[in-house]
């Protein structure tokens, strides 16, 4: 009975043990679990810098001068000596069209001009043989009328017969179609023998295209919201995609007034406003229709704090009990405070998390403009600062006041050289 007693006891005894050590286990994997983590961060010095903003778009390359030219008079292309990319010089022949047509209507209106005017000279010699008499009353005042308005009315055909002979002429002379400027064939639409359309009537075949391929711009489309920032006189970089280790330059000269839309009517509608800028490089064979970018320098600041663009991000305020809210506040004045805290304390802010003995403060910052890279800050921030430059998801989901932080050492990328090298 004594030794059952006694091994009774020593199972209490172990039993207790291992309920301690089990009840010290929870604990320390409860706490641990409590424990605030650690994010792990990108960081960087504010530091001073040159900014120069960009509005970014794409377009075309373009003559400055370019003339399409299509016949005001329809026939068959019986001459055509030019070929597309020849250059020309002002007077040149460009296309004949046949002529027969209008030598022969030339010759009918010539020949009607002729009879109007043998008309024109008998009734004018009536005219005034008939008036002679009416003078001296031998003839009555009815064929003294009459006589006049034959003469007036032979007048009028002559005139009528003349304007037909030198719309006649006109036409004829509108066969032959030369070049109206200096430049090059940049496109040719037709071919010899073949029919086209002149555009006294109709729409009119535009048979080819002269361009001054000297004098080229870029013509690209600015959205309402950027156009705003750029003005003329802005320099502007452009990449032509056929010349893909070169950078352009080129100078704003126009922009346009009013609006173009894409899109009119649906959810896709857009508006933009056409840039042209004037390319001051002449060392390159630039085409019509080559495809660009453009990057417009609209503004530049030299020497002001600046930060990685990453590291501005948007936070809304946490909301805090009002004043006197509490258990026993009625629910309508509880929601009518709140309403009010909303609109005033709710609104979201631009923020950077600012590292300080290995914890993180939300700063609130204004900001100014901004390059491919950094952006400037005008208030909130000052030079030396130690700002969180990465990662994406820390910024912008995972920090908050108070947060502890790893410094890790910032990825290398191909940007980095660049950065670097723009900083003052």
């Amino acid at each position: 009975m004594a030794n059952n007693g006694k091994k009774s006891k020593k199972k209490i005894i172990i039993f207790s043990g291992l309920g301690v050590v089990l009840i010290a286990l929870a604990l320390i994997v409860f706490l641990g679990s409590k424990k605030e983590p650690i994010i792990p961060v990108q960081m960087e010095k504010a530091s001073r810098r040159t900014i120069t903003q960009l509005v970014t778009a794409t377009g075309k390359i373009q003559p400055e001068v370019q003339v399409k030219i299509s016949p005001e008079v329809s026939g068959e292309i019986v001459q055509l000596p030019v070929k597309e990319g020849q250059r020309v010089v002002k007077g040149d022949l460009l296309l004949k069209i046949k002529p027969d047509v209008y030598n022969a209507l030339r010759d009918q209106y010539a020949a009607g001009l002729l009879q109007s005017e043998a008309n024109l000279k008998k009734t004018e010699l009536d005219f005034k043989r008939v008036g002679s008499l009416f003078a001296k009353g031998m003839v009555s005042g009815s064929d003294y009328d009459q006589a006049k308005a034959a003469y007036e009315g032979s007048r009028a055909g002559y005139a009528q017969s003349k304007a037909s002979l030198d719309q006649a002429q006109e036409n004829l002379r509108k066969t032959t179609i030369l070049s109206p400027m200096d430049g090059t064939v940049s496109q040719l639409n037709s071919e010899l023998g073949e029919r086209v359309l002149g555009t006294s009537q109709f729409q009119g075949t535009e048979v080819m295209t002269i361009a001054d391929l000297s004098k080229m711009e870029a013509r690209i489309d600015v959205s309402e919201n950027d156009v705003t920032r750029v003005a003329v006189g802005d320099t502007a970089r452009i990449a032509v995609d056929a010349f893909p280790n070169r950078k352009i330059t080129a100078i704003v000269y126009e922009i346009a007034n009013t609006a173009t839309s894409k899109g009119l009517g649906t959810q896709e509608e857009v508006t933009n406003f056409q840039v042209k800028m004037r390319i001051l490089d002449k060392d390159v064979s630039l085409r019509p229709g080559m495809s660009m970018t453009a990057d417009i320098e609209t503004e530049t600041k030299h020497d002001v704090v600046a930060v990685p663009i990453q590291c501005v991000t948007t936070r809304v305020p946490k909301m805090e009990m009002t004043e006197g809210q509490g258990e026993g506040q009625p629910a309508a004045q509880s929601t009518k405070l709140t309403s009010v805290k909303k609109k005033t304390e709710m609104k979201p802010k631009e923020i950077v998390f600012v590292v300080d003995g290995g914890v993180v403060k939300s700063v609130p910052v204004k900001r100014g403009i901004s390059d491919d890279t950094h952006v400037e800050i005008l208030e909130g921030l000052s030079e030396g600062a130690q700002v969180v430059s990465g990662s994406y998801k820390a910024i912008n989901r995972e920090l908050d006041d108070g947060s502890k932080v790893r410094i890790e050492e910032p990825k290398k990328g191909p940007g980095a050289e660049k950065a670097k090298s723009s900083a003052t």
